[in-house]
């Protein structure tokens, strides 16, 4: 083939591409790295950047924009920032952070990117949506009214939770805040509500037992584990809330029931802080950015309850948070105590002495309470609370000096046997039959016949007491939360009987119990 030939080949090959090619004007922006340094990278070169938008280096790493300056902006880095250099390019990609959402998420631990972390297979994502969505109207709300079990009983007889609400925890350092809100987790292997775990800024050690607890105790299948931990970048550690939030919110929109367990606020806090003084926003007190209260506001208005007309689904939230020598007036806590609907104060000294869960019940509060409570469990546990408050004045009195009066011994021995009952360990939620029929056996003076060393075994055996002698009962407990008067006689009989074998004067009673 001559030269001419071989040329006019070409030139009709190159012809036949080019006319199958689909061409279309693209705009591409593209700036330059001028600075890297503590998970921060200055950008210039991008003037059509918009706060929060997504960009993409060179290297593969990701980031948002945090900051607008005239000539500059400041980059969150989502990624670890090895091989990113001055001189790297940049693209601005015109979208925000947005994480997968949808069925295969369950059972799954995922960072706040929705990338997985436990060397599973890769996550088919129904779709993927961003991390910052609106809270829903106030049209589209609807009343708090269903309750969460959490199958802690000085929670659901004093506290109770709603399908929609929004309960801090909070207290010192170690002393269950996080495996309160496991237990509440756990508890949900038997009801419809998906949970979502987000941690924050936790030791690797620590995010693993609990989701180790989860697995061995409850129905890891239906949660979701997004975690960001001391290890990862501030921006993966800042997002991970509002990652999680999103994907729970898919099932709240589809008419289901999910919890979210920030562990914890905190931390989130120090990283918003953090975050802003690397790129030079004011500070404010504590040396918090002016915004962290409208931040956290923004997020935990998302858990609602939504209306029939919605879709009728919820989300509910338990956010955690940690107080610094029990000062509830600090910052962060004053700001988060507002924001939430209630909130569940442990407290240190009463951890120490072996009272777990460590509520403090003079301070904790749920605003919905009694409006999402279980009828049954309400009707039994009406003045509980009141009763237990009068117990631990009258204790702290005595303290100083003799008990005046028999009626006095009575209402303190009383009072530490309420005390007894609700402690709980650790892994073992309660049915609300089983909180029914506890509280049913304090109320009627039934527990009083039990001595106060052998309340744990009569917890202990309760639930197959209850099992073989008020089957009926603990089913239709189980499914309407009400007793009907003859279903309260019922249970009230097999109570009695039970207390019975552990009268100081029964010779049937266990040895040891206790």
């Amino acid at each position: 083939m001559t030269d001419a030939a071989y040329l006019d080949r070409w030139l009709l090959d190159a012809k036949a591409r080019v006319g199958a090619a689909a061409l279309a004007a693209t705009t591409e922006h593209i700036g330059r790295v001028e600075a890297v340094a503590d998970g921060i990278a200055t950008v210039s070169g991008l003037p059509e950047t918009r706060l929060d938008e997504l960009l993409r280096f060179e290297g593969g790493q990701t980031g948002y924009a945090a900051t607008l300056d005239r000539d500059l902006l400041g980059c969150v880095l989502l990624d670890d920032a090895g091989g990113l250099e001055a001189g790297n390019r940049v693209r601005s990609t015109g979208e925000v952070v947005r994480v997968p959402v949808g069925p295969a998420l369950l059972g799954r631990a995922v960072d706040p990117l929705g990338r997985p972390l436990d060397d599973g297979i890769p996550i088919e994502a129904a779709g993927h949506e961003p991390i910052e969505r609106a809270a829903p109207s106030i049209v589209d709300r609807d009343f708090v009214s269903e309750p969460v079990q959490t199958g802690i009983l000085v929670l659901d007889s004093m506290f109770a939770l709603g399908r929609g609400q929004r309960e801090l925890i909070i207290g010192d350092r170690a002393i269950g805040k996080t495996a309160v809100a496991i237990d509440c987790i756990i508890n949900q292997k038997s009801s419809d509500i998906i949970c979502v775990y987000v941690a924050i800024g936790q030791k690797s050690s620590t995010v693993k037992r609990a989701i180790q607890a989860v697995h061995a105790h409850g129905a890891p299948e239906r949660c979701i584990f997004v975690v960001a931990a001391a290890s990862a970048s501030a921006g993966l550690q800042w997002i991970a809330p509002f990652a999680g939030f999103t994907m729970a919110e898919y099932f709240r929109d589809r008419g289901q029931h999910a919890l979210v367990v920030i562990d914890d606020l905190t931390k989130h806090a120090a990283t918003h802080r953090e975050i802003a003084l690397l790129t030079r926003q004011p500070p404010g007190r504590e040396a918090y950015p002016g915004d962290v209260f409208y931040v956290h506001a923004r997020l935990l208005e998302r858990a609602a309850k939504l209306s029939k007309e919605a879709g009728g689904g919820s989300l509910t939230a338990l956010p955690i948070a940690e107080l610094d020598g029990g000062n509830l007036s600090a910052y962060i806590p004053t700001n988060l105590i507002s924001i939430t609907d209630g909130q569940i104060v442990l407290d240190s000294r009463l951890f120490h002495e072996g009272q777990k869960p460590a509520v403090d019940v003079g301070t904790s509060v749920s605003r919905v309470g009694g409006k999402t409570q279980a009828r049954g469990l309400r009707d039994a546990a009406h003045t509980l609370r009141l009763d237990y408050a009068q117990f631990l004045e009258l204790e702290m009195f005595t303290r100083f000096g003799g008990m005046a009066d028999a009626q006095v011994k009575d209402k303190i021995a009383r009072g530490r046997r309420i005390r007894s009952v609700l402690a709980q360990p650790q892994y073992a939620p309660m049915s609300l039959s089983e909180e029914i029929a506890l509280v049913t056996a304090l109320q009627t003076g039934l527990i009083d016949r039990v001595a106060l060393d052998d309340i744990a075994a009569f917890r202990s055996e309760l639930p197959a007491w209850l099992g073989r002698e008020a089957r009926e009962v603990v089913a239709a407990v189980e499914r309407t939360g009400e007793l009907d008067a003859q279903q309260q006689a019922a249970m009230t009989a097999a109570l009695t009987r039970l207390a019975a074998r552990f009268a100081d004067n029964d010779p049937g009673k266990p040895t040891g119990a206790g």
